[in-house]
């Protein structure tokens, strides 16, 4: 039966004692781990957020009753306990921040009771997420899930600290703003009050932080909830969390400084890692050419080689056919790999077909020097040698090609150079390699729409240079736009907003929009452009993806308190749900499911 804690107060957590509180009497409170009960003596392992410590129970130091309870202590029963601090009578468990000191325990009261888990709550836990997150509220016990959680609040607590230093004012931005249908789908809410209109919940804040910057406050920061009705990823969450940022009166170089300062801050503040600044800078072309991605890891090597010239001459019609098509030939060497299975290859150009390869072409180099190819036969001797030289190859490389347009090149070696890194073991959690990932193209070709896009969005400012391309080659423009990249993972990203209505204009323009178009989803920004808009840029971090990277872990569900699964359904709370009729009447409001669909229970 559970007890009050009847005027009891904790005076630590069980990870706060030392040894230097021997003797010390103290009052813990928290979750039973285990218990032992060897007769006259029982052990149990108590566990709070800060970790575990060993209580002891013995016929003398505790009443007849209390070690009576003692013996009924269960997995996660919640308990209080008095009792003094004593060095371990045992041998010291190094595994243990307190692994040299022990409870003797005078007082027990059981503040709850608990039903036998579904699973073991333990770090590392190899039950499966599923069930983990349908008992999210035991998963969040684990010790690793608490330590990710408490880094992610010192992360929070220290950029609002350090921002704060550096002028930035704290604004919050609305929840329920208008939908602007460019870019991913928006989560609608319908209105009430007005009927048959809707809401949309924030992809970004990213019009509310410019009209802050048109309002003179200069610097804005907002730790803020995010929203996208998007196909989900290891990396991705319909509902996600933004560091958002805007600077006025700035350009690229004063963005960058700040944010170099800040995360070299938080890593030797969480992680105790030193960042050294500045960070590496890589334009948007030369990150594809040498990674085939424009958020490459540079913790390893294998970079891309373009060999279009040195075969162009040669007969194998699948390297002649993309070079006629104005796409091109690339490689990458995959070191000592020269002697892998044909069936491993095979299974490498599946996984080349998946991103959009046609096939791949591979040359394996035997340690004698002797070739094992897909295309050997159709080039002369001098032809493989000279591919060789150019892949800087060697015996006991394997080289793997991919011939097409570049975007599909790219797309896929930049792939399949990631899949041999993890195949090779190439990756290492302990290396932090921060890259900024600079001057991207300003728009993109949509063949759906046959129209260009923009790559960012439609408030990117051109490069100064590249202005006069806006008229005669649109495609050729690169923006002043800027990503963060760790280890792979595009951490964060921003641009230099466009301040001048002329340019804005012509943007609008260039992206299908009529000036009545753009007065119905932007008017309100572009009003007030009209009276006084300071140059200015920003830049939003994913802090679901900042700190997944620095707890070393794969998925930022391990980083997210409440997190949904792929098909975007919380398998704790079973939301999204079915509403009463009533509550769809009164937003004027009825469903029509597909056919193919059911209802939920």
């Amino acid at each position: 039966m559970a007890e009050s804690m009847k005027g009891l107060k904790r005076s630590h957590r069980c990870t706060e004692i030392t040894s230097a509180n021997i003797g010390e009497t103290v009052t813990l409170m928290g979750w039973v781990q285990k218990g032992r009960n060897k007769g006259g003596i029982v052990f149990v392992d108590l566990r709070d957020r800060s970790g575990m410590i060993q209580l002891i129970f013995e016929n003398g130091s505790i009443d007849e009753e209390g070690f009576e309870k003692a013996g009924r202590l269960r997995s996660e029963f919640v308990i209080a306990v008095v009792g003094k601090v004593e060095a371990r009578s045992g041998a010291v468990n190094e595994n243990l921040k307190t692994g040299d000191i022990e409870i003797r325990v005078n007082t027990l009261r059981i503040l709850s009771e608990s039903e036998t888990p579904p699973f073991p709550i333990e770090e590392n836990s190899k039950t499966k997420e599923e069930l983990r997150l349908k008992y999210r509220s035991l998963d969040l016990r684990r010790p690793d899930i608490q330590r990710n959680l408490m880094m992610r609040s010192k992360v929070a607590m220290l950029t609002r600290v350090f921002l704060e230093k550096e002028g930035f004012l704290e604004i919050e931005t609305p929840m329920l703003t208008k939908s602007t249908p460019e870019g991913a789908r928006d989560y609608l809410v319908p209105s009430r009050v007005h009927p048959g209109s809707f809401y949309a919940l924030p992809q970004s804040p990213q019009l509310f932080k410019q009209l802050l910057m048109c309002s003179g406050y200069d610097r804005y920061i907002q730790i803020v909830k995010c929203f996208r009705d998007e196909d989900l990823r290891a990396d991705r969450q319909p509902e996600f969390t933004q560091i958002d940022m805007e600077l006025a009166f700035v350009d690229v170089d004063e963005v960058i400084d700040v944010n170099e300062r800040l995360l070299a801050h938080l890593f030797q503040e969480v992680l105790g890692v030193e960042v050294q600044l500045p960070i590496q800078r890589m334009t948007w072309q030369e990150a594809m050419d040498r990674f085939g991605s424009d958020k490459p890891d540079l913790r390893f090597g294998m970079e891309l080689h373009d060999v279009s010239t040195t075969v162009k001459d040669c007969e194998f019609v699948v390297f002649k056919n993309a070079l006629d098509a104005g796409g091109s030939v690339r490689g990458i060497n995959a070191k000592g790999q020269g002697a892998m299975p044909r069936k491993k290859i095979d299974k490498l150009v599946d996984f080349a077909k998946d991103y959009g390869a046609r096939g791949l072409a591979y040359l394996a180099i035997g340690e004698d020097g002797s070739y094992k190819s897909s295309f050997a036969k159709f080039m002369r001797e001098e032809e493989l040698k000279a591919l060789c030289d150019a892949m800087q190859a060697e015996p006991g490389d394997l080289l793997l090609f991919a011939a097409d347009k570049n975007k599909v090149v790219w797309d896929v070696l930049g792939a399949l150079r990631l899949e041999l890194a993890k195949q090779m073991d190439l990756l290492d959690k302990e290396e932090y390699r921060f890259v900024w990932i600079t001057e991207f193209p300003l728009l993109e070709w949509s063949e759906e729409q046959n129209r260009y896009m923009a790559m960012h969005h439609p408030f990117t400012m051109p490069m100064d240079e590249d202005l006069h391309l806006l008229e005669s080659d649109p495609g050729a423009v690169r923006a002043k736009a800027y990503d963060i990249v760790l280890n792979g993972t595009e951490i964060g990203g921003g641009s230099v907003r466009i301040h001048q209505n002329d340019i804005q204009v012509k943007m609008f323009e260039m992206l299908g929009f009529t000036k009545e178009e753009a007065a119905e989803r932007f008017g309100f920004l572009l009003t007030a452009f009209k009276y006084g808009v300071p140059p200015h840029a920003g830049l939003a971090y994913g802090l679901d993806r900042l700190v997944m990277l620095m707890a070393k872990e794969d998925s930022i569900r391990d980083v997210i308190a409440f997190p949904k699964v792929k098909d975007a359904s919380c398998l704790m709370s079973e939301a999204p749900g079915m509403v009463e009729e009533k509550q769809l009447e009164e937003l004027c409001l009825k469903v029509e499911l597909p056919e193919k669909e059911t209802r939920r229970e």
